[in-house]
Formats: structure tokens, C-alpha cells, sequence
């Protein structure tokens, strides 16, 4: 291929790709409820699953997520914020992997290895709020970097 033929190639696939985002995802719609995720993470989507929206307003449910890692986990952070109407009212941050402390299974994981979780998560709540909000999840590494970004989009009609 030419060089002319490589510049022209590239350029277009950078002009692609400027611009776009990642695809609002469906984690689950039924009734009352629905959860839609989208990647905040400019270079990276992942996947998110569960089984049933009605599971989520039990105290635990169960969960799928994976991506393919692009930085090391010696540390990891998670930080949430809660926003409605544009604003954020609740931040929530805590530490996940720190040396000899290990609250989950993938500390120590390297860049490139496929990460894949599934099982229960207990969200400390007994039900979630009636409403439209946003909950923006960060995780970061001991170097600051995005390990996974999301925004979750919860919209819940249900009057408890």
C-alpha cells in the first residue's frame, strides 16, 4: 500500500471515529423499572448484565460484566456519584484493591487479561428510589487511570 493509500486510510478511520460515542446499552426493561448503562470511557465499552429489573429491588442480585483490562489492577478505586436534574447530591468513593486488602477477586490482575465477574452484589439499600436519575461509576488504578467508566440511567415508576 502507498503511502498516499496509508494517510487516506487513517484519516478516515479517525474521522470515524471522532465524534461517536459509545451505544447506550439496555440492562433490563420491564414494568416499572428500567436501567440503561453507556461506557463514559472514551476507549473502551464493556458489558453488563442481569437477570431480571425486578431482582435489583432486592436486597441482592445477580450480575455479569466483563472487559478486556487495558491497565494493571495493583490498587484499584471506585468513585459513584448519584445525580438527578443535572446535579450531583450523593458521592460514594472506597478503595477495592490495596496492598494486602483485597475486596474483590480481580486485584492483581494485568493489562490485556479478560475480566469477567459474575455473582451476587448487595447494594447496601432496600429499595431503589421512585424517579428518573443517574448513576455515574468511575474505576480507577493506582495510576489514575480508567480501568471502566460508566453512566447508568435508572428510571423507576414504581410507588413502593
Amino acid at each position: 500500500m502507498k503511502t498516499p493509500n496509508i494517510l487516506a486510510l487513517l484519516l478516515v478511520l479517525l474521522c470515524i471515529d471522532a465524534g461517536t460515542g459509545w451505544p447506550t446499552h439496555t440492562v433490563c426493561k420491564e414494568d416499572n423499572l428500567e436501567i440503561h448503562y453507556k461506557s463514559c470511557d472514551p476507549k473502551q465499552d464493556f458489558a453488563f448484565s442481569i437477570d431480571r429489573c425486578s431482582d435489583v429491588t432486592t436486597h441482592t442480585f445477580n450480575i455479569r460484566a466483563a472487559l478486556v483490562l487495558r491497565h494493571n489492577i495493583k490498587e484499584l478505586y471506585v468513585k459513584m456519584d448519584l445525580i438527578i436534574n443535572g446535579k450531583t447530591v450523593l458521592t460514594y468513593s472506597e478503595t477495592l484493591c490495596e496492598p494486602g486488602n483485597s475486596k474483590v477477586i480481580f486485584c492483581g490482575r494485568k493489562k490485556g487479561e479478560h475480566l469477567y465477574y459474575e455473582g451476587p452484589v448487595t447494594l447496601g439499600i432496600k429499595e431503589i428510589p421512585q424517579g428518573d436519575y443517574t448513576i455515574s461509576a468511575k474505576l480507577t488504578n493506582e495510576d489514575h487511570a480508567i480501568v471502566a467508566c460508566a453512566d447508568f440511567t435508572i428510571k423507576n415508576y414504581l410507588d413502593y
